[in-house]
């Protein structure tokens, strides 16, 4: 029976998984793929497929099996009870991601791993880093920014992790970063409630309702500066300014939500949430992918 729980997951791990959240996820991808001089096209299908694919939905399906949420979160307005199927495949789909790494580099390998574990300690109830809101927010602010950025670019390049750190590699994945945090406490935003319940004390909730939107545009502002200063150091100005262009939508939509909020908290709610993350992840993965149609890439 277990083993049949290993393999095939049920409807409600299938929901948990959550593949389309790996939406908000790709800009980091693409920001990478965008700024390799050269690619290796089968590496860099491969890593898009372990990422997006396997890693992340196993990362979401591991922590939805330990939250047991009973109200929306992500992507889901009304989650459905979680099953042990869940927890089984969610490691299921770590371990693939882990093997197929390998096809790529060792180093890729255990990056995959290193996320998995890290997804693992986030929400495990014997260390549940989302209990501590400065320690949960720097994890998701590292792994889910810089650290996808440097290890897919080394991967899709073929380079080392070891070798070509310069001051632009670290300024693109504090871009990644900063975008990445920026949007994870509006995440939370309309969770205080039954976070609160759990026991997770989050950065949102740690921030308020006000606290998590200046927050939030502290840490957008800081990656539009990063971004000014990145494309001046490539002699691309012209890159920034369509920077700035994709982000309008972005910007427009958090004020109006956050004059909403200051209305009325009820306006922190699951819509506008998700709402806020579908205009964010598209405007961001529109500009990185003309960004890197731009680029004229070279394939090997």
């Amino acid at each position: 029976m277990q083993i049949l729980q290993f393999i095939v997951p049920s409807r409600s791990a299938i929901a948990h998984l959550r593949f389309v959240f790996s939406l908000f996820l790709m800009p980091v991808y693409f920001f990478a793929y965008s700024q390799a001089l050269v690619i290796n096209a089968g590496s860099a299908l491969l890593v898009f497929l372990i990422w997006h694919v396997l890693a992340f939905p196993a990362s979401n399906g591991y922590n939805s099996y330990f939250d047991k949420d009973e109200e929306s979160i992500g992507l889901l307005d009304k989650p459905p009870v979680v099953d042990i199927s869940l927890y089984y495949f969610s490691l299921l789909l770590e371990t693939a991601g882990f093997l197929l790494g390998f096809l790529v580099s060792w180093q890729f390998a255990f990056a995959v791993l290193l996320y998995g574990i890290m997804s693992k300690l986030y929400s495990h109830p014997k260390t549940r880093l989302k209990k501590y809101p400065v320690i949960s927010f720097l994890t998701v602010f590292f792994f889910q920014g810089a650290f996808i950025y440097f290890t897919t670019y080394t991967a899709i390049t073929g380079t080392t992790l070891f070798a070509g750190w310069n001051t632009g590699f670290i300024m693109a994945g504090a871009i990644c970063s900063c975008l990445i945090g920026a949007s994870y406490p509006l995440t939370q935003v309309y969770q205080h409630g039954e976070d609160g319940r759990r026991g997770d004390f989050t950065i949102s909730i740690l921030l308020g309702y006000k606290g998590s939107f200046i927050f939030s545009g502290a840490l957008f502002a800081t990656a539009i500066l990063l971004s000014f200063f990145y494309w001046q150091q490539h002699h691309m100005p012209d890159y920034f300014y369509f920077f700035l262009f994709c982000s309008a939508p972005v910007f427009v939509f958090f004020n109006y939500w956050f004059y909403k909020v200051g209305q009325s908290t009820s306006n922190a709610n699951y819509k506008n949430a998700m709402l806020m993350n579908f205009i964010s992840a598209g405007c961001m993965l529109f500009y990185f992918l003309a960004i890197a149609i731009l680029s004229g890439h070279v394939l090997v």
